[in-house]
């Protein structure tokens, strides 16, 4: 009867990676990821520091990943800014990371709104304060369109993600129809679409 070679360490590849599995991300890194993006996003750009808070700097999720989320958080009900932060946490660290993120996300929020609109009730006679608003809503829409930009040029180009996005983008920004409808239409389309095309 013949013996099985042993195997010994130095008949491991050097090169073999130790897990498939990526370290588990602290529940606690989380929470204070979305508190200083909480403190930070104003004027609509919460989704461009999410974007560089969980993509360019900590490598949570990548770029696919986070414009599914990004999808995901417009259509659901609910505030753009906690359904992304859900979206994240859920993705890092399960259930308990999604209730992380969203504490995160909401608890600086609400007491920077209140003590914001407890300044705008003193200062809102005054005309420069609507123009620092306006600056302010400006800068918001810079920062988003930057990180669409971004996103933009890093994914895979097809005609399918051209054609849904322009027909998104005339059927509620140009035409101003409701975004559930032009959603529940477009959504099974591309989808069907993506199908087919990987076929």
């Amino acid at each position: 009867m013949l013996k099985e070679d042993a195997v010994t360490p130095s008949d491991i590849p050097e090169d073999l990676p130790e897990s498939n599995t990526l370290p588990q991300v602290p529940l606690w890194d989380v929470f204070t990821t979305f508190v200083r993006v909480g403190l930070t996003s104003f004027g609509g750009s919460t989704q461009a520091w999410v974007y560089r808070a969980v993509v360019e700097r900590r490598g949570w999720l990548n770029d696919e990943e986070f414009l599914a989320g990004t999808a995901v958080s417009q259509i659901l009900p609910g505030a753009n800014p906690v359904n992304i932060s859900l979206y994240v946490g859920q993705k890092v660290r399960g259930w308990a990371g999604a209730t992380a993120g969203a504490l995160g996300m909401v608890l600086p929020a609400f007491f920077v709104i209140m003590i914001m609109a407890m300044v705008y009730r003193m200062l809102s006679q005054y005309p420069l304060t609507h123009f620092l608003l306006i600056g302010v809503a400006t800068a918001g829409v810079g920062a988003t369109l930057a990180a669409g930009i971004k996103v933009a040029t890093r994914m895979e180009r097809n005609w399918v993600r051209y054609a849904v996005g322009f027909a998104a983008f005339v059927a509620v920004g140009i035409l101003h129809w409701p975004m559930v409808p032009v959603v529940s239409v477009l959504a099974p389309v591309s989808v069907l679409l993506a199908l087919r095309r990987t076929k």
